[in-house]
């Protein structure tokens, strides 16, 4: 019998043998900003524990590295993860002194890499089943409840990122919810301005190039240096303006940010826009004139919807880069994860930065995944729509 190996699954095993065998599993600090001491799998985990984690990683990594049937291959991908989840905690409580409340215990490179490798076989296989946009939403929620039940079991209380958080569990949620605010207040400015925009630049092909051309001016201004050009003109604003600041704008906060923001996402949802309706078939046109339809009825009965998708992927680019770039708004006072992020490296604490980088990643990630489902299942209505 003649093995035969997965080329993706190469590079998984690869990465599985390296961060298990090689790399440090868990990080021991004696208290949050001292240098970390390095904690294999066998040393991080009890005695028991440690090989059944190299088991479960050998085994997956094995799984991988050969062509194997997808639901075995799904089950390795899911398996291995829950492993890991659940068993970093443990390494957390096993690692911790009892009673010292200042040791700090973080997963170090094997347990991202690893998580990583497992993740992307899992991926891998997903994509190969060619699931419907509701079923992977439906992963994705199946994900969320598994990290929220390991939360509610307190499960990870041990680790440092979650100690870092018990200490600022009220300002998480605050920050957390300017951090969403911004993300999505400055899409829907953007949504609102840039449809009629992008619209205009298709009917008026000599604006097109012009607008196009200072949005993509816009988009080259590197995001720190846009926040602070910002700063003088809403700061002459706040103080010239009769009720700017009751509004609160002001050169330094959320005001900046915003603007920022919505200035970077006018690009994609201009241009997608413009490409959108550029790609209408022209019989479709010609069918709605034939019909006695108005400009206005052809755009918003037959354009708008045979453009949506394209639109709606300008949308989700947006979604997705607000949600990182909103990081950035802490260092002019707008909040945030990056709130954090920015403490964190200031006070050399890396859990504090992760407590700001992995729900921006997270949020990041969701919202990929559920905008692209919606576009998936948008593009599937309008070719059912279309005439055969």
């Amino acid at each position: 019998m003649t093995l035969r190996f997965d080329k993706l699954g190469v590079v998984i095993a690869a990465i599985a043998a390296y961060a298990a065998l090689l790399a440090p599993f868990a990080t021991f600090r004696a208290n949050r900003i001292v240098p970390g001491q390095a904690r294999s799998i066998l040393e991080a985990l009890p005695s028991a524990t440690g090989p059944l984690l190299l088991a479960i990683v050998i085994a997956g990594a094995l799984i991988a590295l050969l062509k194997t049937p997808l639901l075995l291959r799904l089950a390795a991908g899911v398996v291995a993860l829950a492993a890991l989840a659940i068993l970093i905690g443990t390494a957390g409580s096993f690692l911790t002194p009892a009673g010292n409340t200042f040791a700090r215990v973080s997963p170090a490179s094997g347990f991202w890499l690893l998580i990583f490798a497992f993740t992307l076989l899992l991926a891998d296989v997903l994509t190969r089943l060619d699931l419907s946009p509701w079923a992977r939403v439906a992963v994705l929620i199946a994900a969320a409840l598994a990290i929220g039940l390991l939360l509610v079991s307190r499960q990870w209380d041990s680790l440092s990122i979650l100690k870092e958080y018990a200490n600022r569990a009220d300002s998480f949620w605050a920050e957390g919810a300017k951090h969403i605010t911004l993300a999505l207040g400055s899409l829907a400015a953007a949504v609102v301005v840039g449809l009629p925009l992008g619209i205009l630049c298709h009917r008026v092909e000599r604006l097109r190039a012009g607008v196009l051309n200072v949005l993509n001016i816009i988009q080259t201004i590197p995001s720190i240096a846009l926040f602070g050009l910002l700063i003088a003109p809403l700061g002459w604003v706040a103080t010239h303006v009769p009720g700017a600041g009751v509004l609160g704008i002001r050169g330094i906060g959320t005001a900046p940010a915003f603007v920022a923001l919505f200035l970077y996402s006018l690009l994609p949802v201009v241009a997608n826009t413009v490409v959108g309706l550029a790609g209408v078939p022209r019989g479709a046109n010609d069918a709605a004139r034939g019909m006695g339809m108005t400009d206005r009825q052809r755009l918003f009965d037959v354009e708008f919807p045979l453009a949506f998708p394209v639109i709606l992927t300008g949308i989700r680019i947006v979604l997705v880069q607000n949600i990182g770039l909103a990081t950035i708004a802490a260092l002019i006072g707008g909040g945030g994860f990056g709130v954090f992020v920015f403490q964190g490296v200031g006070q050399t604490a890396m859990d504090l930065v992760l407590l700001g980088a992995v729900p921006t990643v997270a949020l990041a990630f969701a919202a990929a995944i559920i905008l692209d489902a919606i576009i998936e299942m948008t593009s599937i209505r309008r070719h059912e729509a279309s005439p055969a």
